[in-house]
């Protein structure tokens, strides 16, 4: 494999040279087959002979472990610098079709921006994070990946002792808003240049010669963070902490924590327990999508005018409700176009807010409904059969003006509505039993979710509502 650093080459003093601190008795846990074949590597790869790899105690030529400096708003309220507390950009591998990938360690040790942390990262954390991103990438949403996890006999400390871990992560770029509010902030405005130019440079090469170049690259940024989140709501994602250096220039979903999936369709869902104002609940994703856009327009104003900044953030709200049209649409079976379609996504929408209705099983079961039967599969999941009654006739009425056959349908359908998402409780039964190196239930909850969309009867059990305890877990920063 092919390795080299270009933060490291072409950015000087937009990071710190280290070296990972390597755990206690690493031991390779757990890899994802299928982002292995993506990256070129075989079998081979994951022998115990390479532990030392997964677990920073070798490096690959090429590679060059760099922490990078980013600031950021936290909550909403700035919060200066902040940085790689406890991950490592390694190098960025070199694939035969010419895209470069980052792989990044987490857990990797202290660094200059560990503040009072620990650099490390626990097990339990380490699986979320590695359950989620190859469930979201398994979903069609933009992400990071995991492609290992390393775990350890080196205690590390929480609310209580656990088990260290190492996640070797891997996406396009980690790039976030944060890096550019770090140098606009220091009054360091031709570093914030620096920085444009070299992601320009790097993932949007079509402009770097263009005059305008500046605007249609942020103007393109806007665009791809409106369609991330579009994606989030409409598979019932919640992130849990939208901070600013949590958000990707890409539009990648990056740094998954106390992140959740809607079980009961609730719109204020709130899944960061730390999260006590409910600022980034699930439906205030949108709003907080656009602020973070904000605070990254103001940190390119030495690059552009107010005129052109708010052009670009113009692009956000008809691009999220484009994409969301787009994809409910999908949800609903709808081919076409038709004006009363968002009454008809909005009435389901209160029908399943009122009875807590589950929000992926919902719309799996919706896409059973013949348009031809006067009654839906999906009436005896309602209580009140009167009211759904009322709405699915209006919705199969809709159906039947597509012209098209309930075979066709339902198969694209399926297509849209996932059959299994990773639910908070389905992590944790994964997780207590790896903390006992016991990854049965691990290895198949992975292989469920890398296929969310099919008709599997040996996942059945993991497909159903969750039981009343799994509706009850709490996860934090921390977790």
């Amino acid at each position: 494999m092919q390795f080299n650093n270009t933060w490291y080459q072409e950015l000087t003093g937009f990071y710190t040279a280290l070296q990972p601190t390597p755990l206690k008795n690493p031991r390779l846990l757990f890899h994802s087959p299928a982002l292995a074949r993506d990256l070129g590597l075989d079998q081979s790869w994951f022998s115990e002979q390479k532990t030392a790899l997964w677990s920073g105690q070798a490096l690959l030529p090429g590679m060059q472990p760099l922490a990078q400096v980013y600031s950021g708003h936290q909550f909403g309220v700035w919060a200066g610098q902040l940085g790689d507390g406890r991950g490592l950009l390694l190098g960025e591998q070199q694939l035969d079709d010419g895209r470069k990938m980052d792989w990044h360690l987490k857990g990797a040790g202290l660094t200059p921006y560990s503040r009072m942390g620990d650099g490390r990262a626990v097990l339990r954390s380490t699986l979320r994070e590695f359950l989620a991103s190859e469930a979201m990438h398994a979903l069609g949403v933009p992400t990071s990946r995991a492609l290992t996890v390393v775990t350890s006999d080196e205690p590390v400390y929480r609310e209580t002792s656990e088990r260290g871990a190492m996640l070797l992560r891997v996406a396009e770029s980690h790039v976030r808003f944060g890096h550019f509010e770090h140098f606009f902030y220091a009054g360091q405005p031709e570093k914030v240049r620096e920085l444009a130019d070299y992601v320009i440079r790097h993932h949007w090469p079509q402009w770097q010669e263009e005059a305008d170049r500046y605007l249609l690259w942020f103007s393109d940024v806007v665009r791809r963070t409106a369609r991330l989140i579009a994606h989030w709501q409409c598979v019932g994602f919640a992130h849990g902490v939208m901070n600013t250096d949590n958000m990707s220039i890409l539009g990648l979903t990056l740094d998954y924590g106390p992140y959740g999936f809607l079980d009961d369709y609730q719109p204020g869902f709130i899944c960061n327990h730390s999260d006590y104002q409910g600022r980034y609940s699930f439906d205030n994703q949108p709003v907080v999508g656009l602020w973070n856009l904000n605070r990254l327009a103001h940190s390119l104003s030495g690059l552009l005018d107010t005129a052109q900044l708010k052009q670009a953030l113009a692009e956000y709200e008809p691009e999220l409700m484009r994409s969301w049209g787009e994809q409910m649409r999908a949800r609903l079976g709808l081919k076409t176009q038709d004006r009363d379609d968002n009454d008809i996504l909005t009435g389901l929408l209160a029908l399943m807010t009122k009875e807590g209705s589950d929000y992926t099983l919902t719309f799996r079961k919706l896409s059973e409904t013949e348009q031809q039967q006067l009654k839906s599969p999906l009436r005896d999941e309602f209580i009140d059969r009167e009211a759904f009654d009322s709405w699915y006739n209006i919705y199969r009425q809709r159906l039947i003006k597509e012209d098209r056959s309930d075979a066709e349908r339902q198969q694209e359908m399926k297509q849209a509505n996932p059959a299994i998402v990773l639910r908070n409780y389905l992590a944790q039964q994964a997780i207590e039993l790896a903390e006992k190196d016991d990854i049965s239930v691990l290895t198949r909850l992975h292989q469920a979710l890398s296929k969310p969309f099919d008709d599997a009867p040996e996942f059945a059990d993991l497909m159903r509502r969750p039981p009343d305890w799994g509706k009850k877990l709490e996860v934090s920063c921390s977790s």
